[in-house]
């Protein structure tokens, strides 16, 4: 669990994309006050890469390195320090290639030092802008609101679906109101931490195994989760809105069900889920599919930024959905 919330991830790929983009507009931008002529530009640009460029690699790697001390630290404190690596990066750089390289519009240490402290302080203060934009109230709304998006139908028949095996068949009625209140005892906590993936797996067999009692044979489910590992680390709550879209637009619709496949393997660093169902475009239901998918997209650049992907396609009437989350 993270102490200090609001300093920028800096393991995070996106993180480090945006820190690259962001310094690097400040060289354009410097190359074109100091340029006279528009072809002065692109050699004013080369020249001040080559000393930037260096200063912003050693600086991603030290940041990296550290992320897990400075995290740990207050916040301003983390700030300061941070600032205070950059210019010692800088100072250390500029002293021992000037000689070789550095730029004639950066004449002196002091100069140089003094850009590279304001430009840190304006990209934190960007990412301070940014986590406020993402400030815990909003990103807890989001979250609490998607997670409690579970269908009002599927409740009323599983409750129907209850009550037909009362009589028949009690233990069985017993056994999936106790997964009814597993699922929604999750549904309503607060959902804000990764949990490990075993733990959802076994959330999302409760939901199928309710959703078995009324459509019975109509619902086949497919696990492939031999390669998993169990110990991964997702957002609560992803997988089982993906089940219940796959229940509700492709099994429901057709008179003779069909099958769910789901895919969980470990691909590189990464964890890979992919969940496929019939799909048939002539009983498409309403578009809570891809409101659905636009919710879960969201929680995912919530909590992994750039490094986590959502992708959809439909073809040869089987839909699917395939989900890359950093291995954490």
């Amino acid at each position: 669990m993270r102490k200090n919330s609001r300093l920028p991830n800096l393991h995070n790929f996106g993180i480090h994309l945006r820190i690259i983009l962001i310094v690097n507009l400040f060289a354009v931008m410097t190359a074109i006050l100091y340029s006279q002529q528009f072809t002065q530009f692109f050699s004013q640009f080369t020249e001040l890469s080559t000393a930037v460029q260096p200063i912003l690699i050693l600086s991603l790697v030290c940041l990296y390195g550290l992320y897990p001390w400075l995290n740990r630290l207050d916040y301003q404190l983390s700030l300061l320090l941070i600032v205070v690596l950059e210019v010692g990066i800088t100072y250390l750089a500029f002293v021992a290639l000037r000689p070789y390289f550095a730029p004639e519009f950066l004449p002196n240490v002091a100069r140089a030092c003094l850009l590279a402290g304001m430009v840190t302080a304006i990209v934190l203060y960007y990412f301070n802008l940014q986590q406020r934009a993402y400030s815990p109230a909003i990103a807890e709304a989001r979250l609490q609101a998607l997670q409690a998006r579970i269908r009002p139908h599927f409740l009323f028949n599983s409750i129907n679906a209850v009550l037909s095996l009362i009589r028949s068949q009690p233990k069985r009625a017993e056994s999936a109101l106790e997964d009814m209140a597993d699922l929604f005892r999750v549904l309503m906590a607060d959902n804000r931490e990764l949990v490990p993936l075993a733990q959802e797996i076994a959330l999302c067999r409760q939901y199928l195994a309710l959703e078995k009692l009324r459509l019975e044979e109509r619902l086949k489910v497919n696990w492939h989760i031999e390669q998993m590992p169990p110990d991964a680390m997702i957002p609560p709550l992803i997988l089982q809105p993906l089940l219940e879209n796959a229940v509700y637009h492709g099994i429901e619709p057709l008179p003779n069900g069909g099958e769910i496949t789901i895919h969980i393997m470990r691909k590189h660093e990464d964890l890979e889920i992919t969940i496929s169902n019939p799909f048939s475009p002539d009983k498409e239901r309403h578009n809570g599919n891809k409101m659905a998918l636009k919710n879960i997209k969201e929680r995912l650049l919530l909590h992994f930024d750039l490094e986590a992907s959502l992708k959809s396609e439909a073809s040869n009437h089987q839909y699917s959905v395939r989900i890359r989350i950093p291995r954490q």
